[in-house]
């Protein structure tokens, strides 16, 4: 218990801090190598800090017609949840702070509450382009929760045990080593799940229906203004980064430290700068080639391929993990 209270007071502010500043960094470092992409100079990296400072100076605005409490209370519930989320993912060769207090299971519903919180807020505020967008939000959710939950039972079933479910012993178990050749692309299926699972659950175009600001001018943050709208952007940077560093540590655990030799500080620095790597990567691949290089799609073609083609694919890869474990 003492060991976990000197993590909580002294790792808590620090991991906060870290990922709040990696949040915002990536959504600067998105935004300019999206503009590259379309051969713009784009804003700087350093942007978001700027948007984020500008916002809390502004004034928080409430709609007329609004639940004020819900409408006012819900960007901390979504900042909160993502940051306890972060608080359960191993990083580099440092475990998790609440390793042993929860799940990856608690960690898919934490990652699932900043998006509800967003969508509870646009309903609160009673605007109809509000609604409209938080009506599209949940059925989002709703398509893509069935495949993910089945990446997630399938991951567990490899790694079995007591702690089957521990983001540390999936990290620490290296899944790939695991299966043999079938499984392995049982595997394959399953990452690519999660790839395809992985923008939309961070509403990001094509999946980013939710929002849409050329059809329903923001959606769900159409609304929201001031403190309240940069506390959901950024809990929007700290989930997205979450998010992957959640696929870094179940799909692509290793670090450096044990192929150079290293120990004490300087491997734990080395794991860490080496994951860091790892996430800036999947990030610039997953997320910025995607919203950049495919148009948004329409929510009956979202649906029905996360609920068909998609649902499929993550049956597919447990029923080749099942045969190949």
């Amino acid at each position: 218990m003492d060991n976990l209270l000197i993590r909580l007071l002294i790792g808590v502010p620090l991991i906060t801090l870290a990922f709040i500043f990696l949040g915002l960094l990536y959504h600067g470092i998105d935004r300019k190598i999206s503009a590259r992409m379309q051969w713009r100079e784009g804003p700087p990296i350093i942007q978001p800090f700027y948007d984020v400072r500008k916002l809390l100076t502004k004034k928080n605005l409430v709609p007329e017609n609004a639940v004020g409490w819900i409408f006012n209370s819900v960007p901390f519930i979504a900042m909160a949840a993502a940051i306890l989320a972060v608080l359960y993912i191993p990083i580099g060769s440092m475990n998790p702070i609440l390793e042993g207090y929860g799940d990856i299971i608690i960690v898919v519903y934490l990652l699932a509450a900043p998006p509800l919180a967003m969508s509870i807020g646009g309903f609160a505020s009673g605007a109809p382009f509000a609604s409209l967008g938080s009506q599209r939000e949940i059925t989002v959710m709703m398509s893509y929760e069935l495949p993910l939950a089945i990446v997630v039972a399938t991951i567990a079933y490899i790694v079995g045990g007591e702690t089957a479910f521990s983001l540390a012993t999936i990290a620490d178990a290296n899944i790939w080593s695991l299966v043999g050749p079938i499984g392995f692309i049982g595997l394959i299926l399953l990452l690519t799940v999660m790839i395809v699972v992985s923008p939309a659950k961070l509403a990001k175009i094509p999946f980013d229906i939710s929002k849409a600001k050329t059809e329903i001018s923001g959606g769900t943050l159409s609304e929201y203004s001031g403190r309240n709208l940069a506390l959901f952007y950024i809990a929007d940077g700290v989930k997205t980064v979450a998010i992957i560093a959640l696929l870094v540590a179940i799909f692509f655990p290793w670090n450096l430290s044990p192929i150079l030799g290293l120990t004490g500080a300087i491997a734990i620095a080395i794991d860490f700068v080496f994951f860091l790597i790892k996430v800036l990567v999947l990030m610039a691949i997953i997320v910025t080639f995607v919203r950049t290089a495919f148009a948004r799609i329409k929510i009956d073609q979202l649906s029905r391929n996360f609920i068909g083609l998609v649902s499929t694919l993550a049956l597919l890869g447990l029923i080749l993990v099942m045969i190949g474990a």
